[in-house]
């Protein structure tokens, strides 16, 4: 009891002896003093409440310390190497210090433990900031506040009071491993700077496998292609992110040739899909060479990549022209954070050895190989492979080892920071027919280094990696082998690897460097035993206290479970032989202890009662708990298991993961209850998140202070010691962030919050996942006759104990409930999702040494049972657990209802019935039968359940209960149809049942059915104690009995809700799209309406085909509804279909779960009174661009703006002499105009918008308060000033010219359907889908599509009865109309439909080519148009520019079908994608989309106002159907709506000019703030384009394109409108450059004379507009130029079609020979000039080039002298031309090249003119080609060069002899001599041999 005193005395002195090894004492002792000093200078008693109160230690839970010396007194003490003496100072010191912190909590002392009250607040949810258990209950029980109902699924099951327990998983399925649909779309744009000279490029673009290539470019090094590809997959997620997407260029490609590769970029698909938006737009790829390190950068390739899942929509920014001048550094093809100038690294990965491998080949060949061998080998041949950014490396194949030992590295080298995130490191086992994976690890870069400026490369280990996967036992088809591929989760462990990683950046400036990437596998050096840790034994203990909800398949075979962790345990499948050798630390000994891995019998352990492990529980027979599922009889008596192993001792890793993983814990679950509090609109979230930051804060310290003290071990890798500075900075960081956002939360700010603090909560996941395991996890297998059945894996960190609490696993020493799942693929879909068994256990995983307590957390009340050996020795694990004390209770389940469950039969419907399962005890509600949303209120007793252990736990920590939904079949079993967890109330015998506690309130329980929610049950669930007086003592059940429900009792009264009579109105409108049922048409069908058992039925349609609205608009029926609105029961809509004879069939049926949308709120009297009282102006400065920030709308663009603008686009050159030509001119100006205009606004405000979210988060908190408070006007009126005035700043030196300045009028263009933008249009007139068929059960949602039969258009309106009497007296009320007033009859309607379609962006590709052939489709009812002879070739972004005009009647032909198909020449044309829509909403609403309003009114020219009725018109109209009073048109340009004055301009020009009176631009000013009119205003649709999604059903949810278009509607019983507006496409307009080379200067001389040796060069310039192939031009030949300079007097002619909008040249050509139409292409408008050097009969020589934008490009130098490199390289600060507005241009411009080192420089200058005429003007002024007639141009000057050598024979002489051929005259004179001399040897040899020989 040291600790208590010394808080209670403030100072205590400690005197102990100290032991030797041997426990026993010796002579020295040892005196400790210890102080303690809280915080706050006081010093406290020790009460039971007093240290609760504070908030620190609230966060806290409570730190157990129990004295270290306790836990080593244990019997066995060879594993100690620390004596207790030193542990006991220790651990003194250590709570010393941690005293001083003044973070003391409750402490538990020894085994004492603690009272009930005395509970830490553990895992109290984070429901409250401090208050007590009892005020909780308080809390949750008063009846009036909505916030006894929570989603009680995630908090009650979650919500845990006392220690005993931890969370169950709800969810059941493993969401990994599933393959789902993707697409990665990619558009190649251009590339740029590609170094290579007078290249051919082709761009190969590679994802994963697939291959595909863009055209080829010829001879250019800024190739223009814009084309698109599209991939699809059908593969898990993680392959799918694993897979790389490579772009390269590649150089001259052909049939016969592969080309050569200049540069390629490679990324993995999980990096674009982390993007926003998943996608890349616009981006541009640095090329790099990977053969060559050295060579640097290889040009720029610009794309868009995005990669699509199911269900993401993809927002693609708009495109219209882009005209900015690409910032290629700005805009580079890398995630945030990613440095542009990556450098080359070199990954070394290591493997040194692996460990417990299993055996890879059957027995047979073992014996057979035993047989013939004579030697019993291990049945394996394992390698390793690594895989990585597209690469693999293998190490070497060690023979038959289950323990292999490489200590090999593969090296490789990739750019770093690389853009691929996952290592794959896989064991494989290699054969002669196939190599199979053992098992695989990924290692995820991100986890293993940090980019921050304190950072650290990536780094690993030595360490070991676990790896999981199949079972062990070995098949030759194994059909779990996806697992051991990493697909999908591990079922049992499958080896262990040692390996490490480091990264070296590589400095390409050395010359040594290996400048290869090709993957190297090399020796390396092993590493000593012990780096990765000491080895510890680690003892395991779990108890089983409850097996039940067996499934029936195997409930006729004894069954047992088996724990394992490693192989350690495994008895079937574990190694064959011994293998996990391990060193024992201390003893004297170190001899070799092979672990046996078989149950040894009890005789069998040392002499000192060593254990031997049992790892596995008794077989036995289950019992039937009902017809579905079986339990084991584990009542009194608990098998147990314990294990012992041996691992390095690397805790601190798991411990620092687990005190993260609280904190996030706890996080996630404050923010589930903010969310849940937003949700039920309970009082205050705001106050709620705060207290969780408070938490947060408090944690992140706690977390800091813990981790500090981590000691330096020799076995801390380098990444343990970065991850743990990089987790304190961040932990630190995170706490300060936490602690200035809770200032920061008001009630305003909550939502952008809360997405912060989701934010942390990943991180906070992130940071706790540990790269580098240490122990394996733990699986838990159910075996039937030996055969193992389903598992459960527990992660070791979870069941890790430790002295501190924080960082014990959040399950160790509890009581868990477990879920066994099946294996593998198994586990998928319904056959999965039954639970294969749930257990109730308690583990406990720590060191041998510290096993002391392990025992601690369980129930108490039993008695340990051991075997034989451990008798008497009291740290003996028992081998089961005798519970002496049991409670008996009664558990209550009130069923109410359930809602929106899965619709399970072929109707659409259910028959539902719940399973109620406590314990071993189940039953079942009643089945309902045909619907969704059953109201079973139904209670259910269970009698006499029989919980063990001391009755207070129980109190705190009831069992869960499991409730199961079933759709009950007439024939076969019924049907799962979702799953939730509820935890009871519970009543003490000794209790009193009243409140705050009782009686329980109904809560919502989410269902869950596999990974995805099923509905949710409504119920409340209470467990009672029978005392000893027997169930007399139990509250009554009283309650409504219904006697003619017999024996089911209903929900008694204090708990089922109170009750309040409704009236429910129904607008019957019509039915649409009925599908057959049953091969029948529906002919006269019915709508059936039911809410809680009342209902009303509507009108019978006579005849569906003629008209499908109802006769009778408007019924009502009463009914019973609860108080509480959150506990409305659903409303369920059916359809059935009168047939003859009185027969009826179910067509389909919708379910509308929640009616509160439809709950009718009468109007607050106190501001409509403030409405309508008084004048107020609205003011209208034209001038002003008012911009909203939600709806963008925008009122006029003020017009300097416009000039602005303009300016940019056209690339407005330098100061004022050209704008003046700009002024566009009413007649050139058109449709498009307008439309480009609005796109430019739009991009501006997206832009503005990015910008001012960026602004708000800066200056956060003050400016959010304020600005919601005004009213939406008064922010209108405030943000558009501000944006104003600096607009006005900006422009002002422009001022002087806009005098004659005029503004094109805009629309609105919505990037989005116009439906999203005003809510479906369903302000009045709802559409409800009708159901029908099963859902499938492949997870996906689309499902829901095909089940789709028709839609039920209506609506509903439900009020408290008496409701008061103002509605009634307002003027013209119809009371057969009840609430649905001022409704337009149903009656047929001819409408006039006309369809505007502008353009298609991004069409997914039909043809094989990657394009497609668009046309377009309209359906209309009967009409059917296809556009088919207006197909557009070979174009993915076709610009369609119709308007197509179709007369329709609703409601008969009301869904308008747009489609986009692609012609084929053969065969039936495919479909692209569709996009449907509701024309009868569009048209009923009052935000009247029939037409949309303008932004201006004029008469005449190309904004015509299109509607046939005029804007004061559609005025009077308005007024008069909202009851509005007005419009009153005032002089001096005013008008009076209501109480609102709007004032505007009020003459109007026709098209003479002629200026007229009129109130059309006052009406069209109100109508366009229609929504500022009280009571009957509302947004009206502007003159829009809107962007929509084109699908297609055989893809469902990944779009296949998006269409721009709009659509019209006019009555037909309406004056006719106008014909309609004019869109068709632009055509180009036909002009001709004239460019005339003068001369060139400086050019570099490539060739040296023959003769004379004098270098010179025979210059001639070539030059193209369209492309090298169609238009390319060449001069003559200036021959034997020796000073560079060259003249030639030569005209080129380029004529071409361009598009001024775009800024691009069109051009049509056949794509290849076999083409069948010409494609056309629009690409830049660039002018190529080159200048090259002839030869005779080698190919010629590239010198240089130039390209000049013409849109964009730098004035021409005055004189040779004046012309630089500068005019290339530094574009930005020169002043830039437009041919288009210069129309003439002369000067000197420079030629560049690249040098060998990559460098530009200049290679020469030309001397050129540039001139654009008009096709009109080159008609009248024609001029020749060359130097032709007409307009000749005379001969140029050029020296005669040609014969010089002629003329000067000697100096000609001179130089071959001396210096060109110098010293091949002598090697030729030497290599004669040298002949001679050969020949003369040769000659005289054999005479003098023979002179020598006969010795003459």
């Amino acid at each position: 009891m040291v600790l208590q005193e010394v808080v209670e005395e403030g100072q205590v002195e400690v005197t102990d002896t100290l032991i030797d090894d041997n426990n026993s004492a010796i002579q020295t002792s040892i005196s400790i003093e210890i102080r303690y000093q809280a915080l706050d200078g006081t010093v406290g008693a020790w009460n039971d409440k007093e240290f609760l109160e504070t908030p620190s230690i609230h966060s806290e839970g409570d730190g157990r310390y129990p004295l270290e010396t306790d836990s080593l007194l244990s019997s066995h003490r060879q594993g100690s190497d620390l004596s207790p003496g030193k542990s006991n100072q220790q651990s003194s010191e250590r709570s010393f210090r941690r005293a001083g912190k003044g973070v003391f909590s409750a402490m538990k002392l020894g085994k004492t433990r603690p009272s009930k009250d005395d509970h830490q607040k553990q895992d109290e949810p984070a429901v409250l900031e401090a208050e007590d258990l009892d005020r909780k209950a308080t809390r949750r029980a008063c009846g009036l506040e909505p916030d006894t109902i929570s989603l009680a699924s995630v908090t009650a099951v979650t919500t845990n009071v006392s220690n005993k327990r931890s969370k169950p998983d709800i969810k059941m399925e493993p969401s990994a491993g599933r393959p789902m649909d993707y697409q990665v779309s990619i558009t190649i744009i251009e590339a740029r700077q590609l170094v290579g000279l007078n290249m051919d490029p082709v761009v190969c673009v590679e994802v994963g496998e697939e291959k595909k290539y863009t055209s080829m470019k010829e001879s250019t090094n800024c190739p223009y292609y814009n084309e698109y590809f599209v991939f699809d997959f059908h593969v898990p997620p993680d392959v799918m992110f694993d897979k790389i997407i490579k772009l390269s260029v590649i150089h001259s490609k052909n049939l016969l040739r592969s080309g050569t590769l200049v540069g390629s970029f490679k990324m993995d698909v999980g990096t674009v899909y982390t993007q926003p938006e998943h996608q890349f737009y616009h981006k541009w790829a640095i090329l790099s060479d990977p053969e060559d390190l050295t060579a640097g950068l290889k040009g720029y390739l610009k794309c868009d990549i995005a990669v699509v899942g199911k269900g993401d929509n993809i927002k693609t920014p708009h495109k219209a022209n882009e005209t900015d001048e690409d910032d290629i550094e700005g805009n580079l093809l890398l995630p945030d954070g990613v440095p542009p100038e990556r450098q080359w690294a070199r990954f070394y990965i290591k493997i040194y050895r692996a460990e417990g491998l299993p055996r890879m080949n059957t027995s047979i060949m073992a014996n057979v190989k035993k047989a013939l061998i004579g030697e019993n080998k291990d049945l394996v041949d394992p390698y390793v492979q690594v895989v990585f950014a597209g690469q693999k490396g293998k190490t070497s194949i060690q023979k038959s080892s289950y323990e292999p030992l490489w200590n090999e590295q593969i090296v490789f080298t990739e750019m770093f920071p690389p853009l691929c995130k996952r290592i794959k490191i896989q064991i494989r086992d290699s054969d002669k027919v196939n190599d199979v994976a053992i098992g695989t690890h990924f290692i995820d870069l991100r986890k293993i280094s940090n980019e921050g400026d304190k950072g650290f490369l990536p780094t690993f280990g030595p360490a070991w990696v676990n790896m999981y996967g199949s079972t062990r036992n070995y098949t030759l088809m194994d059909e779990h082998q996806e697992l051991n591929e990493g697909l999908g989760e591990g079922v049992s462990f499958r080896a262990r690897l040692l390996m490490s990683l480091a990264v070296e950046i590589l400095d390409t400036t050395n010359p040594e460097i290996n400048s290869s990437t090709e993957v190297q596998v090399e020796q390396t050096t092993s590493v000593a035993d012990n780096c990765t840790g000491k080895m510890e034994e680690f003892f395991l203990f779990g108890a089983f206290l409850e097996a039940t909800m067996i499934d029936r398949k195997i409930g006729d075979k004894p069954i047992n479970f088996e724990v394992t962790i490693g192989n350690y345990g495994n008895q079937i499948d574990g190694t064959t032989k011994p293998t996990l050798r391990r060193k024992k630390e201390g003893g004297d000994g170190d001899e070799e202890e092979s672990e046996l891995l078989q149950n040894s019998s009890d005789d069998e352990g040392d002499e000192d009662g060593e254990l031997v492990s049992v790892s596995s529980s008794q077989p036995m027979k289950p019992l039937v708990t009902d017809r579905n599922y079986f339990h084991l009889p584990y009542f009194e008596k608990k098998p147990c298991i314990y294990i012992k192993s041996w691992w390095q001792d690397q805790r601190r890793r798991l411990y620092n993961a687990n005190i993260m993983d609280k904190i996030a814990d706890k996080l996630e679950e404050g923010l589930n209850d903010v969310q849940e509090m937003i949700k039920t609109e309970k009082p205050h979230p705001e106050r709620r998140l705060r207290g969780v930051l408070e938490e947060l804060t408090s944690g992140c310290l706690r977390f800091v202070m813990l981790a500090d003290k981590d000691q330096q071990h020799s076995s801390r890798t380098r990444l343990d010691r970065e991850r743990l500075k990089s987790c304190m900075r961040e932990l630190e960081n995170m706490g300060q962030q936490a602690t200035t956002l809770r200032s920061q939360v008001k009630k305003n700010t909550m939502k952008d919050k809360l997405k912060l603090v989701q934010n942390f909560l990943q991180k906070l996941r992130f940071l706790a996942d540990e790269p580098q395991h240490t122990i394996p996890d733990v699986f838990i297998w159910m075996m039937s006759n030996n055969k193992r059945i389903a598992y459960a894996r527990i992660p070791s960190k979870d069941i890790l104990y430790s002295i501190v609490d924080e960082e014990m696993g959040k399950d160790c020493a509890k009581v868990k409930t477990i879920f066994l799942k099946l294996p593998g693929k198994r586990g998928f879909g319904p056959a999965g999702w039954t639970v294969q068994a749930k257990m109730e256990m308690y583990l406990w995983l720590g060191l041998n040494k510290q096993r002391k307590d392990f025992l601690s957390g369980l129930p108490c009340g039993f008695e340990e049972k051991k075997t034989a050996r451990g008798q008497n020795l009291p740290s003996f694990p028992p081998i089961s657990l005798l519970y002496t004390k049991k409670q008996v209770f009664q558990l209550r389940a009130h069923m109410y209802q359930a809602r929106s469950l899965f619709a399970a039969d072929s109707s659409g419907l259910s028959d539902p019935f719940a399973r109620v399962f406590f314990i071993s005890q189940s039953q079942c509600t009643e089945v309902l039968n045909e619907t969704l949303c059953p109201t079973w209120d139904q209670l259910l007793v269970f009698d006499n359940v029989e919980l063990y252990g001391e009755a207070h736990e129980m109190r705190d920590d009831p069992p869960i209960i499991v409730i199961e939904i079933y759709d009950q079949d007439t024939v076969g079993k019924a049907d799962f149809m979702g799953r939730t967890f509820a935890k009871p109330v519970v009543k003490m015998s000794d209790e009193r049942y009243c409140p705050p506690r009782f009686p329980p309130q109904l809560e919502y329980y989410q269902i869950y059915r596999g990974n995805s929610t099923a509905g949710d049950l409504l119920a409340a669930f209470e467990l009672l104690q029978i005392g000893p007086g027997g169930k007399t003592d139990l509250p009554p059940i009283d309650g409504p009995t219904d006697m003619d429900r017999g024996p089911i009792l209903p929900v008694p009264l204090g708990i089922r809700p109170v009750l309040s009579k409704y009236r429910v109105e129904i607008l019957f409108w019509g039915l649409r799209d009925l599908k057959r049922v049953n091969l029948a048409q529906v002919d006269r069908p019915r709508v059936d309406i039911e809410c809680a058992g009342k209902g009303v039925q509507s009108a019978l349609i006579q005849n569906y085909k003629k008209n499908p609205n109802f006769s009778t608009l408007v019924k009502w029926f009463e009914v019973d509804l609860p108080e509480n609105e959150l506990l409305h029961p659903p409303l369920n809509i059916r359809v059935v279909d009168c047939r003859a004879f009185g027969r009826y069939t179910l067509v389909g049926s919708h379910a509308v779960s929640s009616l509160r949308k439809f709950i009718y709120r009468p109007p607050d009297k106190k501001a409509q009174h403030w409405n309508m009282t008084g004048e107020i102006v609205v003011n209208m400065e034209p001038e002003v661009p008012i911009r909203k920030m939600e709806t963008m709308v925008k009122l006029e663009a003020s017009e300097e703006e416009k000039e602005k603008k303009k300016k940019k686009k056209k690339g407005g050159g330098g100061g004022g002499e050209e704008v003046e030509e700009e002024e566009p001119d009413e007649s050139m100006l058109d449709w498009w105009s307008k439309y480009f205009a609005s796109i430019e606004t739009m991009k501006e405000q997206l832009r503005q918008q990015e910008a001012a979210a960026a602004e708000a988060e800066e200056k956060e908190d003050m400016e959010i308060a304020e600005g919601s408070k005004g009213q939406a006007k008064n922010k209108e009126k405030s943000k558009a000033p501000k944006d104003d005035k600096k607009k006005k700043q900006q422009s002002a030196p422009e001022l002087p010219e806009k005098k004659n300045k005029q503004k094109i009028d805009e629309l609105k263009v919505f990037n989005k359907e116009l439906e999203t933008e005003f809510d479906n249009f369903e302000d009045w007139l709802h559409t409800f889908n009708l159901l029908r068929g099963k859902i499938g059960d492949n997870d996906d949602n689309a499902t829901e599509e095909e089940r789709i039969v028709g839609r039920f258009k209506g609506s509903m309106c439900v009020y408290k009865v008496p409701l008061s009497d103002d509605i009634a007296k307002e003027a013209g009320y119809d009371p057969s109309f009840g609430m649905f007033q001022g409704i337009p009859s149903n009656d047929p309607i001819n409408v006039l439909v006309r369809v505007y379609i502008v353009r298609a962006t991004d069409l997914h590709p039909a043809d094989i080519n990657g394009k497609a052939d668009p046309y377009i489709a309209i359906k209309l009812g009967k009409t059917d148009i296809k556009d088919k002879e207006n197909y557009i070739s070979k174009q993915l972004n076709p610009v369609f520019g119709k308007s197509f005009d179709i007369e329709a009647t609703f409601p008969m032909e009301s869904m308008l079908t747009v489609a986009v198909y692609d012609w084929d020449l053969v065969g039936t044309d495919d479909l692209i994608g569709e996009t449907k829509i509701d024309l009868e909403n569009r048209y009923y609403s009052k935000h009247r989309a029939t037409c949309g309003v303008s932004q201006t009114y004029s008469i005449h020219g190309y904004n015509t106002w299109r509607d046939p009725m005029k804007p004061s018109q559609i005025l009077s109209k308005l007024c008069k159907e909202g009851k509005v009073d007005g419009p009153h048109f005032g002089p001096g340009g005013r008008v009076k709506v209501a109480n609102r004055v709007f004032t505007g301009p009020t003459e109007i020009e026709d098209e003479n000019g002629q200026k007229k009176q009129t109130d059309e631009h006052l009406a069209l000013t109100v109508l366009r703030h229609w929504e500022d009119i009280p009571r009957a205003g509302c947004k009206l649709v502007p003159e829009h384009v809107e962007t929509r999604p084109l699908l297609n059903p055989d893809k469902p949810g990944i779009e296949q394109g998006r269409l721009e278009m709009w659509v019209d509607m006019f009555p037909m019983d309406m004056p006719a409108p106008g014909p309609a507006t004019d869109i068709s496409p632009r055509k180009p307009k036909k002009y001709e450059l004239r460019v005339i080379v003068w001369n060139t200067d400086e050019v570099i001389l490539e060739d040296d004379d023959y003769f004379t040796g004098e270098k010179s060069s025979d210059i001639f310039v070539r030059g193209w507009l369209k492309g090298q192939q169609e238009d390319k031009q060449d001069t003559d030949v200036h021959y034997h130029s020796l000073t560079g300079e060259g003249n030639f007097n030569w005209r080129y002619i380029f004529p071409f079609d361009y598009l001024m909008a775009e800024e691009k040249i069109v051009i049509s050509k056949k794509e290849s020979m076999f083409s069948w139409d010409e494609t056309e292409y629009k690409i830049p408008a660039r002018l190529t000039l080159q200048v090259w050097d002839a030869d005779h009969f080698s190919a010629d020589d590239f010198l240089g080039a130039i390209e000049l934008d013409l849109n964009r490009f730098p004035r021409g130098a005055k004189t040779s002298k004046q012309c630089s490199l500068e005019m290339v390289t530094n574009e930005a600060e020169l002043p830039m031309v437009s041919i288009f507005k210069q129309k003439r241009v002369k000067g000197w411009w420079p030629f560049v090249a690249r040098d060998e080192n990559d460098e530009l420089e200049i290679t020469g200058k030309v001397e050129a003119e540039l001139h654009l005429l008009t096709a009109e003007e080159a008609e009248k002024s024609p001029a020749g080609l060359a130097r032709n007639e007409p307009d000749p141009l005379e001969k140029p000057n050029r020296p005669d060069t040609s014969f010089i050598w002629f003329l000067n024979p000697l100096k000609s002489i001179k130089y071959l002899i001396c210096t060109r051929y110098k010293w091949l005259i002598i090697k030729i004179v030497l290599a004669l001599l040298l002949l001679i001399m050969i020949a003369l040897f040769l000659y005289s040899m054999p005479g003098y041999m023979v002179k020598k020989l006969l010795g003459a």
